[in-house]
């Protein structure tokens, strides 16, 4: 009995094989293989050069590999997209740096986000349907922001901001997330919350966080895949890589 796209189960949500991506004779991911399951929360850990953003551009679209397979569900070649097209598609990706708009309120900024068809002017005078009102204020909920839904963003805390631009993430609905070190710049307590949070949001979406932060990779308490020189150096639980005499020479001890 065949079985048509819409019933079709994937086996993993993303999946590299053999890539490869070299910048002027420098290989910046290097026969790099990565598969990441459906509902998965992954944490990306490595030392600077290691080929995690090159890794995050080339699944976004951002950068083309030179050779290997960048599926998405399965049956997508994400090789033979472009940016616009992979977000479309359903991945998203939140930057290091948030890139909330400063000058509207947290609640604007989520409605924003959802209603990206159209500008700014446009949804904010724009009266939201129930369901979509609804969206917004669990999306607030669950970011840990409804106390703050009316104040400007640029008021927020850092820790915050990062918060919100999750929010706004989560608003398109995307079933892949990556994040790029969201705990840069926080307090210990932001920190926490934030692993809470990527924690909770990976109920519902597949999660790929890439972060230097030992305290916080401990508190998202996840598989950990560590890069060096653009391949795969170790996979397991953090307890497990870190105790890895190879991850030890060429990231912990440093």
């Amino acid at each position: 009995m065949s079985v048509s796209v819409a019933e079709y189960k994937p086996k993993s949500i993303l999946y590299l094989n053999g890539v490869t991506k070299s910048f002027d004779g420098f290989k910046a991911i290097n026969n790099l293989s990565l598969d990441i399951r459906p509902g998965e929360l992954r944490a990306i850990i490595g030392p600077n050069g290691a080929g995690k953003s090159t890794m995050m551009d080339i699944i976004t679209g951002k950068t083309k590999p030179d050779e290997g397979e960048v599926k998405f569900k399965d049956l997508t070649d994400l090789t033979k997209h472009d940016e616009a097209d992979i977000a479309n598609l359903g991945i998203g990706r939140k930057f290091q740096k948030p890139t909330v708009i400063e000058s509207l309120t947290v609640w604007e900024n989520l409605e924003l986000a959802l209603s990206g068809r159209r500008g700014v002017w446009q949804t904010l005078f724009f009266k939201l349907a129930d369901s979509d009102a609804e969206r917004v204020a669990s999306t607030l909920t669950l970011v840990g922001l409804e106390e703050r839904k009316a104040d400007y963003a640029q008021n927020l805390s850092h820790g915050q901001k990062q918060w919100l631009e999750i929010g706004m993430l989560i608003m398109q609905d995307p079933e892949l997330l990556l994040i790029d070190e969201p705990a840069a710049g926080m307090t210990d307590y932001e920190t926490l919350q934030t692993a809470k949070l990527l924690k909770d949001i990976s109920q519902k979406h597949s999660v790929v966080v890439v972060e230097h932060d030992m305290d916080f990779i401990r508190a998202l308490d996840t598989k950990v895949t560590v890069l060096h020189e653009g391949s795969v150096l170790a996979e397991g639980t953090l307890d497990v890589v870190s105790a890895d005499p190879r991850v030890i020479e060429v990231y912990l001890g440093r």
